[in-house]
């Protein structure tokens, strides 16, 4: 066997994913929020936390909370490695919410989590493989045990940071967004991370077991930023799944699970408390009554700190017909990153 040839399965520094976008496909690129996603590469982190050291503050205040039986449940089923199951994450959207991912979860479509499942079956061994084999044979009752695994799972691990993390994909969103406005596709996606970049027409995915050519064929392309796997990318590639990659969200420290209070007052001592206030809750754009409203301030006093953070580049302020919208500039996100 030429070792200098990829093999499926098998580690090697030339696999390759090639997202190949025909002119209507490049106009159809847009990202995505996939809670499904990050509660999977959680379950990851929890099973190999040596490897994750970004994450190792929020290890710490989870770990004891964790419940035991729906936690075996998850990791036997996503592993601690390689291949996942599609079913554990729906097609990702910009509106994607924990509760439209679990109801997904528990209308997954049964011939799609038999196939998932035979593919997981014959990557294991052991108690975990007969497991696995049960639930293929009956995957009406795996699918209602997983999604109450699903939910236990998320209201212990992730729902007391969702904030934070949400906070930190929608920035990425956010500046991704705008450099793909300027720079076009090819500025974006050679930004999004070492192993990714754009040629000829095409996303190309370094990855370390799988190589496919994937047509997009007028779908278009799926951009998620996840914080959980932090590490590297991952595609979803097969029917009826849009062809989706997964890359690290940028601004990702280890003190990202800090709670509300600590970030606002770190960007407090920065640049005082009601201009901090104001540009950590401007990820969406919002009118300056809307600002004071929210601060408890003044609309004179709103505009203001407004004007102050305007100049200051960290917040754009656009019209909208009679109405002025006020939101993060790249700048102000990653200020907000840094901190988080």
């Amino acid at each position: 066997m030429d070792r200098n040839v990829p093999v499926e399965g098998a580690e090697h520094p030339d696999h390759r994913v090639e997202f190949h976008l025909g002119p209507g496909d490049i106009q159809a690129v847009r990202f995505g929020v996939s809670p499904g996603h990050e509660l999977a590469h959680a379950v990851r982190v929890l099973l190999r936390p040596a490897q994750h050291p970004l994450q190792w503050g929020w290890l710490r205040s989870v770990r004891e909370r964790l419940p035991r039986e729906p936690f075996a449940l998850l990791a036997r089923v996503i592993g601690d490695d390689g291949y996942m199951p599609d079913f554990v994450t729906a097609d990702p959207r910009w509106d994607m919410t924990p509760d439209d991912e679990l109801e997904s979860l528990r209308s997954a479509d049964l011939d799609a989590m038999r196939v998932d499942l035979g593919k997981m079956i014959v990557r294991s061994t052991g108690a975990r493989q007969r497991m696995l084999r049960e639930m293929r044979d009956d995957p009406r009752r795996a699918r209602a045990d997983i999604a109450v695994a699903w939910s236990a799972v998320w209201d212990a691990a992730l729902a007391p940071v969702w904030p934070q993390l949400d906070r930190l994909l929608r920035a990425d969103i956010a500046v991704r967004a705008r450099v793909m406005a300027s720079a076009g596709i090819a500025g974006m996606a050679g930004g999004l991370h070492p192993n990714v970049s754009w040629g000829e027409g095409a996303v190309r995915v370094r990855l370390r077991r799988h190589s496919e050519r994937v047509d997009c064929h007028g779908s278009g392309l799926v951009l998620v930023p996840s914080v959980m796997s932090s590490w590297g990318c991952m595609v979803i590639t097969e029917p009826p799944a849009q062809p989706t990659l997964f890359y690290p969200a940028r601004g990702v420290t280890a003190g990202w699970a800090r709670a509300e209070a600590e970030i606002g007052s770190a960007l407090g001592a920065l640049l005082g408390p009601a201009r901090a206030g104001i540009l950590l809750s401007a990820g969406t754009a919002r009118t300056t009554s809307q600002v004071a409203a929210d601060a408890g301030i003044a609309v004179s006093t709103a505009s203001h700190h407004l004007t102050v953070l305007r100049e200051a580049g960290l917040v754009a302020s656009e019209r909208d017909g009679a109405r002025m919208l006020h939101q993060r500039t790249p700048l102000g996100e990653a200020l907000v990153g840094a901190v988080l």
